[in-house]
C-alpha cells in the first residue's frame, strides 16, 4: 500500500504541470498527499474493520466490506475535502446516501491496492475487489480497471514474473501492445480507467527498481498522481520499497493518516 501511497505524493506536483522525463528531484515541498493516498487509507481502514467483524468465508464478508468501504471512505473523504477529489466523487462523499453513479474513472484503480495485501487467493482478489470498487465505480470498466490492479498486485506478491504478469493482464484486462516511449509524445491528460491502468501497468513492466517505476508513471505526463500509484503499488510488490524513500515519504502524513498506515502495517504482519 505505501508503494501507491509514494507514487501520489511523488506524482502529485505534476498533476497539472506534466513533466515528460525521468529526470526530477523525487520530494519536494510542493509534493503532497492526495486524493489517491486518502482513499488507499480508506479502503485499507474499511478492510480492516471488515475483518474484525466478519469471517472471511461467511456469506456477509463482502456485503459488509462494500458497506465499511462507503463508511470510511465517506469519513476520510470528508475530513480531507481540498486532497483533489472530482466533482462526481466529492458528490458522493458528502451524499446522504451514496449510490454508485456509473463511474470509470481512474479512482476505481488508484486506491484498490489494500485489497491485493489481503485477498489470499486470485478469487479474492476479484471479490474483494468488486465489493470495494462497486460502492460508486460499477461501470463495467470501472470495475476491470480496479481489478487488473489488484491481480497485478497480487501476482507480483505471488513471484510471478514481469512476463507472467504481462501475459496474465493482457489475455485477461488490456493489449499491452506498446512501449512508454511510443506512447509518450502523443499521450495526454484522463481520468478514465481503461487509458490509466495499461499505461501504470507498463511503468512497471519496463522499471529497473521501485523508484524507476514511479519515474516511468511521471514521464508519461498526464494524470501523474494516479499514474504513479498505480504503477508503484506493483512495483512495491516485486521490489519492495527502499527504506531511505519509506521515511521521506512517511513524513508527509498526518498523525490521523500515519496511525491508520500503522495499524495496517501492524495488521499485515499478523
Amino acid at each position: 500500500m505505501l508503494g501507491a501511497i509514494i507514487g501520489d505524493i511523488v506524482g502529485s506536483r505534476f498533476e497539472w504541470h506534466n513533466h515528460k522525463d525521468k529526470h526530477f528531484e523525487l520530494f519536494t515541498e510542493d509534493c503532497r498527499m492526495t486524493d489517491d493516498s486518502i482513499m488507499t487509507l480508506a479502503v485499507a481502514k474499511a478492510l480492516m474493520e471488515t475483518e474484525k467483524a466478519s469471517a472471511r468465508d461467511s456469506n456477509d464478508y463482502d456485503p459488509l466490506l462494500a458497506r465499511m468501504s462507503v463508511t470510511y471512505m465517506q469519513k476520510f473523504g470528508r475530513r480531507y475535502p481540498e486532497c483533489g477529489f472530482s466533482r462526481a466523487f466529492f458528490q458522493w462523499i458528502v451524499s446522504d446516501d451514496p449510490q454508485p453513479y456509473n463511474s470509470f474513472g481512474n479512482g476505481a484503480a488508484m486506491r484498490i491496492s489494500p485489497v491485493a495485501h489481503t485477498a489470499k487467493s486470485e478469487e479474492e482478489v476479484r471479490r474483494l475487489s468488486a465489493a470495494v470498487t462497486g460502492v460508486s465505480h460499477n461501470h463495467a470498466e470501472g470495475l476491470k480497471g480496479a481489478e487488473a490492479t489488484a491481480m497485478a498486485i497480487y501476482l507480483a506478491r505471488s513471484g510471478s514474473s514481469k512476463e507472467e504478469i504481462r501475459n496474465r493482464i493482457g489475455a485477461n484486462y488490456y493489449t499491452l501492445g506498446f512501449t512508454l516511449d511510443g506512447i509518450r509524445g502523443a499521450y495526454r491528460f484522463t481520468t478514465d480507467c481503461q487509458a490509466t491502468v495499461p499505461q501504470a501497468i507498463e511503468a512497471f513492466l519496463e522499471s529497473a527498481s521501485y523508484e524507476d517505476a514511479i519515474r516511468n508513471a511521471v514521464s508519461l505526463g498526464g494524470d501523474s498522481d494516479t499514474l504513479a500509484a498505480i504503477a508503484g503499488a506493483v512495483a512495491e510488490a516485486h521490489y519492495g520499497i527502499p527504506e531511505q524513500m519509506k521515511q521521506r515519504a512517511l513524513a508527509y502524513f498526518d498523525p490521523e493518516l500515519l496511525s491508520v498506515y500503522q495499524d495496517w502495517v501492524r495488521f499485515t504482519r499478523n
